[in-house]
């Protein structure tokens, strides 16, 4: 019975002779159950294809993402604010499309077809937008400069924009599936895997920043020297190499079969708690309706879940009635563990919620943080930084320090926390909100120097100047944004993994909303009576350092909510 218990506790078991083995649901690409192909399957030689899978993708989305505000500008000459507002509501549907992703995921293809499918749809969608780069309306490089700016066609920004959103739904779509399915390859049961696993999203995240730093150095540098045409079309070309990379690892995946629609799990729990709502609850809560301990879980693959006291009006759904036949009507009767699952969900929601306005702080650098920069002297000796290139020290701030992280401090720390992960996940998302809020001071003072030398007339203030702001944004990417894949992952309910990661990255998505709808309420507030405003078109005529300010006080006070709910947050317990 002790081997049982202990089998019972592994996220994927693959000794074929336990009773709760998911070995059907578990197989390789050709259909054959991971206990027969254990040794050929899985771990890190199949994480070397999503990591460089990862890594082509996210050079390809960082190509378009770090000059959108400028294609934006110079060629479709929108202002200041319709840029900056078109970005961030781009980079929001880039963020919501996950939960059609997991959706799908979950409930129909499983993680390896969705990627796939989605990797198709993000490459029309970057070939879209490389054609309209194409049209006659489109200048591009230096002949911006002697080509007298005018509007471009309808038909050039309507297929650049069907291109930008569908390449918003492609990489939204495979952004909860690649990092959980790098994730499955590693059981969980085995102690060396299962730190092999912590270590596989320290070094997802490597690979996304090494992704990052080739687009903000190469690919804008082409995009501002050699045009758009050429510009658009490396990343597309990138993209096509990334479909290739996984595929060329399918042999080696671990292919978690679909369990079926997370959704419909929660919605049961609803349904049957609200229709038992005058039901009294038994003072035991064993009860409550759970499958046999000796019953196999092979119906829906999910590990039993501890009861707890908290949301008791959902454990009604749990309550056994008297008639045998609501045991076949999932919608009138609920186990526990499924119970469970739902009061994780929602019990994860408050620290979901701090993480959206981290995310409008992370907008800012690829927005508000480039409209700076194009304020400030860009020569360095012979040459001309781009502005857009500045964002690629925050891919070095995270290059940098996520292996010395990964082999020096985690070990450290394990000495004195007693965590085999060095830090908790809350711990490490609560370290970066913390840093968050010390890039926009440091964007703030910055921005507030820059002000004074211009009202002076004085040399305009170098844009190295930028760098310490775009490096402690990579080091609070590198605690907050590891941190929180891990505790939406390893905290969420084994039927719910990729719908909780999608909303884990849906932060994102209402995190560019909240920056555009701020950046919104303050140039209609501080316009008003026909002054500039914080954020004119002029940056040298407004006060974008008070913007700054206000969006580090909003940080603080966003840090001490987190604080306060992560101490109150009791991590999942499984039978």
């Amino acid at each position: 019975m002790a081997p049982l218990k202990e089998n019972l506790q592994l996220e994927e078991p693959l000794l074929k002779d336990s009773v709760v083995h998911r070995g059907d649901q578990i197989v390789d690409i050709k259909g054959t159950p991971t206990p027969i192909t254990k040794n050929c399957t899985g771990s890190w030689k199949a994480c070397k294809f999503i990591l460089v899978t990862e890594c082509f993708e996210e050079l390809a989305y960082y190509g378009i993402q770090f000059n959108l505000v400028t294609f934006l500008k110079t060629i479709l000459q929108e202002s200041n604010v319709s840029a900056a507002r078109n970005y961030t509501n781009w980079q929001g549907t880039c963020y919501i499309a996950p939960l059609v992703g997991a959706i799908v995921a979950d409930s129909y293809l499983g993680r390896y077809l969705t990627t796939l499918a989605f990797f198709l749809v993000y490459l029309l969608g970057m070939a879209a937008m490389s054609i309209s780069a194409s049209f006659p309306a489109a200048c591009t490089g230096l002949d911006c400069l002697h080509q007298e700016a005018s509007s471009s066609s309808s038909s050039q920004s309507a297929t650049f924009f069907l291109g930008l959103y569908m390449m918003a739904i492609g990489a939204g779509g495979i952004k909860p599936c690649v990092s959980s399915f790098g994730a499955d390859q590693f059981d969980d049961g085995v102690p060396a895997e299962r730190l092999k696993k912590s270590s596989f999203f320290n070094w997802f995240f490597f690979s996304i920043y090494i992704g990052s730093f080739v687009s903000g150095t190469v690919v804008v540098w082409v995009q501002d020297h050699c045009g758009w045409v050429i510009g658009l079309w490396i990343p597309t070309l990138f993209i096509a190499l990334a479909i290739g990379s996984f595929l060329l690892g399918s042999t080696s995946y671990r292919v978690q079969k679909p369990l079926g629609s997370p959704l419909a799990r929660v919605s049961q729990v609803v349904v049957a708690a609200f229709l038992k709502r005058n039901v009294r609850l038994p003072r035991d809560a064993s009860l409550l309706y759970e499958l046999p301990e000796d019953a196999s879980m092979a119906d829906d693959n999910t590990k039993k879940l501890q009861h707890t006291p908290v949301l008791s009006f959902l454990d009604k759904a749990a309550v056994i009635s008297s008639a045998e036949k609501l045991y076949s009507d999932p919608w009138r009767i609920c186990t526990v563990t499924q119970v469970e699952e739902l009061k994780i969900v929602i019990g994860m929601l408050p620290i979901w919620a701090t993480g959206i306005v981290f995310f409008s702080v992370l907008a800012q650098f690829s927005s508000t943080f480039l409209e700076q920069g194009r304020m400030m002297d860009t020569s360095v000796g012979v040459f001309s930084i781009p502005p857009a290139s500045l964002a690629s020290f925050d891919a070095v701030s995270v290059i940098l320090f996520l292996p010395v992280y990964d082999r020096v401090l985690i070990p450290a720390a394990r000495r004195f926390t007693g965590n085999e992960r060095g830090f908790s996940e809350l711990q490490r998302f609560g370290i970066g909100l913390f840093l968050s809020v010390l890039v926009m001071a440091a964007a703030a003072v910055v921005e507030t120097r820059r002000l004074a030398l211009d009202r002076m007339a004085a040399a305009p203030m170098c844009i190295l100047w930028q760098i310490p702001q775009y490096l402690l944004v990579g080091a609070s990417v590198v605690f907050a944004c590891v941190g929180q894949s891990e505790f939406f992952y390893n905290e969420a309910p084994e039927s719910m993994r990729s719908l909780c990661s999608a909303l884990g990255l849906l932060t994102v998505s209402l995190g560019s909303y909240l920056s555009s709808l701020v950046v919104t309420v303050v140039s209609g507030v501080t316009t008003r009576g026909g002054e500039p405003g914080w954020i004119p078109d002029n940056l040298n005529e407004g006060h974008l350092d008070r913007f700054f300010w206000f969006i580090a006080a909003l940080s603080s006070l966003n840090l001490v909510v987190f604080v306060c709910c992560a101490k109150r947050y009791k991590c999942k317990n499984v039978s």
